[in-house]
């Protein structure tokens, strides 16, 4: 790349917190009108890396150019003004204000102590003009909005003080197919008006797409760069986990048993609408379905977290019709939430609690006590047997990236017996070394004789690592099929309400 290109430069950025080194002299180098994405394994350095763009953190070392002048931000507003503007994966709005009132936060124009109103409205008029989504009207309050408009006003933000790079961090993380597409079209606009894009993605297949050059890091360090066009994904998966990744689904040889869940007319309110399928020993069975299917909403009922409205469970030939998790739980019956964050994991609290609340039953001594060393010697079992990388029981699970903090949850499940699983997207936010390590242990808890239900909006790992497929939309559920039996295309016409039921 030519100097005279080089919109953004960061030379040799160093950065540690404590005992932990985050980055070890990582340089990245973005042009004007570039999409750059940044890939890497959780806990790269990726994240420290942009909180520096940004100006939340400052480098040990190293140095920063914006356009040929030295770039060290005081903070995020100042990196703002200076024109670099982070979209975060969570979204930083507030919710109970409008449009216009969030667009311009911390930037709003004032005289003699009044805000200008018309002015900031032509500003941010002008600026949702450019993202092409007439229904998005300054006055409309942001509650009102589903998720991909939300993460537009996040644009319209960069757009209002002509951000020149823009860094996009997993954006499409909890997007329709059809929001994701408008985000790409939207990236494409900003290219041609010469905006610098960073792209930050665990999904190699949207970096292909989209993406002109990449650079990897791997254990705070750069690992590779180069253009995405030519390069095979292979190539960046081996720079991002340091080791050859051949297989990326993992398939572990088992056998499918005899039927442990039978689900016949199950009803929610409002999803599932009469849902039948039946679940095996030794059984992976994937279901597919776009955002607002009633996946999620399905695996709820059937652990007892929404409301049963009708219908028959059957668990190991018995009905069981009274539903709540702490039944469930005692029934073998264990869930893995979408929402890791909130539901998931407490991730204020420890190793030892998260993995070991839900079934304390065989650490207590009398009525009252709980045999604390033995639990410990149990939790440290799980984290050897699943590979956790952490620092031991007693660490907070905020402290472990999110494919670890997905191996606690797993691991939880594992530990208060379940035989039947139910998995609601268990590679959510986690990078592609550690989604290989998770198919694999599926597929290892299936030859335990483990039945597992396995919901997913990423098609290829579901055709990956399962035997049986069905898809969902509207609340209903297709017939179940092997998983060879089924075409991507035939799964999109299901998924879309096009298939033939």
């Amino acid at each position: 790349m030519s100097s005279s290109a080089v919109r953004l430069r960061m030379q040799e950025i160093h950065k540690r917190f404590g005992s932990t080194a985050a980055l070890r002299g990582v340089s990245l180098e973005v042009a004007a009108g570039e999409v750059h994405a940044l890939v890497g394994e959780n806990g790269a350095g990726k994240s420290t890396l942009m909180k520096i763009l940004s100006g939340a953190e400052k480098p040990d070392f190293g140095t920063m150019e914006l356009d040929g002048q030295p770039y060290e931000p005081s903070g995020p507003q100042e990196a703002r003004l200076r024109g670099v503007a982070m979209i975060y994966q969570e979204l930083a709005l507030a919710p109970h204000l409008d449009v216009q009132t969030n667009v311009m936060l911390g930037l709003e124009e004032h005289r003699w102590g009044f805000v200008r109103s018309r002015s900031q409205r032509r500003r941010v008029e002008e600026a949702l003009a450019l993202l092409e989504h007439p229904e998005i009207r300054p006055e409309t309050p942001v509650y009102r909005l589903n998720t991909g408009a939300c993460q537009l006003i996040e644009v319209a933000r960069a757009l209002v003080v002509d951000a020149r790079v823009i860094v996009f961090d997993e954006p499409t993380s909890s997007l329709t197919r059809q929001d994701t597409e408008h985000l790409f079209a939207l990236i494409a606009r900003l290219r041609a008006r010469g905006v610098s894009i960073i792209y930050i993605s665990h999904f190699l297949e949207e970096v292909q797409r989209i993406a002109d050059r990449y650079t990897v890091l791997r254990d705070g360090q750069s690992a590779g760069d180069g253009p995405v066009a030519g390069t095979p994904p292979e190539a960046i998966i081996d720079q991002m986990v340091g080791r050859s990744l051949r297989d990326l689904y993992p398939r572990v040889p088992h056998e499918i048993g005899s039927p442990i869940l039978q689900v016949r007319e199950l009803a929610g309110d409002p999803a599932p609408q009469s849902v039948s399928f039946t679940l095996h020993r030794g059984e992976i069975l994937g279901i597919f379905g776009l955002v607002g299917a009633g996946r999620t909403d399905l695996l709820r009922v059937l652990f007892g977290l929404n409301r049963l409205a009708g219908g028959e469970v059957r668990i190991g030939g018995r009905a069981q019709m009274q539903a709540d998790p702490r039944r469930r739980i005692g029934k073998g019956v264990g869930m893995l939430s979408e929402d890791r964050k909130q539901e998931g994991l407490a991730l204020t609290m420890s190793i030892s609690d998260n993995l070991t609340y839900s079934w304390l039953k065989p650490y207590l001594r009398g009525r009252w006590w709980l045999d604390l060393s033995r639990r410990r010697a149990a939790v440290w079992t799980w984290l050897r047997r699943l590979s956790v990388r952490c620092q031991g029981p007693e660490q907070k699970v905020v402290e472990l990236s999110g494919g670890n903090q997905q191996k606690v949850a797993l691991a939880r499940l594992l530990h208060q017996q379940a035989e039947i699983l139910l998995l609601d997207e268990p590679t959510r936010g986690v990078d592609v070394g550690s989604k290989a390590e998770i198919y694999r242990l599926i597929g290892e808890l299936a030859q335990q004789g483990k039945a597992i239900l396995f919901v997913s909006s990423y098609l290829p790992e579901l055709l990956g690592v399962c035997d049986h497929l069905a898809v969902m939309t509207r609340g209903r559920l297709s017939a179940v099929r092997p998983v060879a039996a089924w075409t991507a295309e035939q799964i999109m016409a299901f998924a879309t309400g096009a298939g033939d039921w």
